[in-house]
Order: structure tokens, then sequence, then C-alpha cells
């Protein structure tokens, strides 16, 4: 199945039905790229977090799709990551077409991506630079300023963490690294 293109989406009444969210597949692969390119514009490269994911690529297996009544709508990607030789992954970008804000597609996306990543029991925590309003009703934590070392600037009050462990936004601290860097040291 061809996922239809934003400029169809733009042109289409939007639909009035909930999100769902599914896998991603090749075919979702442009509709991400200019849902992208619309949501972050060509500031986009140039963030921090674009440079985490240049140094550590995504998993192509934690990324997911919004649709609204079939209609692609949303998407987000995690990137495996270790912190002190902790494993987790950072989300992002999570992206939702202007069309279809404020229906809870962004959410819903960032609560099963977590979600997913989590219950596989190879990461112990989920990081992201994001609004605290935003993320913390899906149970993000503020993590101490300074404790992850970025390659990159990044505002500090913006670092949010989602672990099961409580302690574990206080503990983690270190430069950003390669997924299993404990198990390869």
């Amino acid at each position: 199945m061809i996922a239809p293109s934003l400029s169809a989406l733009e042109a289409a009444s939007v639909p009035l039905g909930s999100p769902l969210v599914r896998f991603a597949a090749s075919a979702d692969d442009a509709f991400v790229e200019e849902l992208q390119a619309i949501a972050f514009g060509p500031g986009r490269f140039a963030r921090t977090a674009f440079r985490v994911r240049e140094r550590f690529p995504i998993d192509p297996t934690l990324s997911l799709i919004a649709e609204v009544d079939g209609s692609p709508c949303g998407s987000v990607w995690m990137t495996p990551i270790s912190i002190g030789g902790i494993d987790g992954y950072m989300l992002g970008p999570l992206a939702t077409h202007p069309n279809f804000r404020k229906r809870g597609a962004g959410k819903l996306l960032a609560r099963e991506v977590s979600r997913i990543a989590l219950e596989r029991g190879e990461g112990s925590f989920v990081i992201l630079v994001g609004d605290f309003d935003y993320y913390g009703p899906l149970g993000y934590v503020q993590m101490p300023e300074g404790n992850v070392q970025w390659p990159g600037p990044v505002d500090p009050k913006r670092v949010l963490l989602h672990s099961a462990d409580p302690t574990l936004a206080v503990r983690l601290k270190g430069p950003i690294a390669a997924f299993g860097a404990r198990k390869k040291a």
C-alpha cells in the first residue's frame, strides 16, 4: 500500500475519526520526510537531536505512524542510545501534520512508542528534549540540569525522561553513547 502524499492530505477534507497507530513501512518514507520538513523546516538538520541520530541510527522497528481514517497524519522515531553505561532510547522526531493537530495523535505516538520500546526489556529509559507541559502527563519527568552531555546545545530544562525506575532521572549521567556500550566494553 502506498501512503498518500501530504499534498493529497492537504487537498482532502480532514477526516473526523480518532487516531490509530501502526508500525511504519518503507512505503511511509516519503510521507515521513515531507512531514518532518513541514513540522521542523530546514533548521531540523542543525538541531542537536539530529546530530545524535547521525551518530546512532534510528531503530526502524520502533518507527510508528499515526493514521486517522486510513490517512497517515503523524510519525515518531526512536534512536537506541546509552548514557553512563545504561541503555535506553531517544524519542524523536515526533511530528503531526498541521491539519491533524489537537486530536491526540502526537501523544498517542509518544505513549505507544515509549511503551513498546521499554517492554522489549533492552533499554531502561526513553529520553527526549521537549516541553514538560506536553510530555509530563505521559509520564516524563525533568532531569537534573547537566546530567546528560549532548553533542551540541540543548535547553537543559527541556531534557525529559520516562522510566519505570523513578530514581533513574537523578542517577542517569554522562555523554550519549552507542546502545550496548557497556556490553561491548
